[in-house]
């Protein structure tokens, strides 16, 4: 399924997974009691991979030359999770595990923006509001998808959006 996904599949059909793992259809059926037991354990194994890059301590010194960090992480996690994160997408309103991730997600990235930007600019509900939009997974899906930029491109973009928020201070 990992693979599937990974490949752009974004509802592979179960004959599909039985097909790229070598075996039989009720193998499959064996190891997932449901679509959220799936739906878990694929985001187990992302999270194990991505977690790391997310609590990396920054290197720099100073918010501002932290947050370039962060926009270099966020493009390099984005593009490793878009498949799997527009396949969620599709299912996320009939999967109550796969909705409670997405909001879990979107606190989280917020967060962590909120724990970098100084408390001054993050009480400037115009900057905030606006860089935790620019920097959001659904920024990115756009300019990568919908607008179909190539990757460094699309880092162009966002690296002149945030510029231009931090200009208007």
């Amino acid at each position: 399924m990992l693979d599937l996904v990974g490949a752009g599949a974004v509802t592979p059909s179960a004959d599909a997974v039985a097909a790229r793992a070598g075996v039989g259809l009720r193998t499959v059926f064996r190891h997932f009691d449901n679509m959220e037991s799936l739906y878990q354990q694929i985001n187990d194994l992302m999270s194990a991979e991505i977690r790391p890059m997310v609590e990396r301590p920054f290197s720099a010194s100073g918010w501002k030359a932290q947050l370039a960090e962060m926009i270099d992480r966020r493009i390099r996690i984005f593009e490793r999770i878009m498949p799997f994160k527009i396949a969620a997408d599709v299912h996320r309103h009939h999967s109550p595990f796969l909705a409670g991730q997405w909001d879990t997600m979107t606190r989280e990235q917020r967060a962590s923006l909120g724990r970098l930007v100084p408390t001054a600019k993050r009480d400037d509900v115009w900057f905030f509001e606006s860089l935790d939009l620019v920097l959001s997974f659904e920024s990115w899906r756009r300019l990568r998808k919908d607008q179909q930029l190539s990757v460094p491109r699309a880092r162009w973009v966002l690296e002149r959006l945030v510029g231009a928020l931090l200009k208007a201070e």
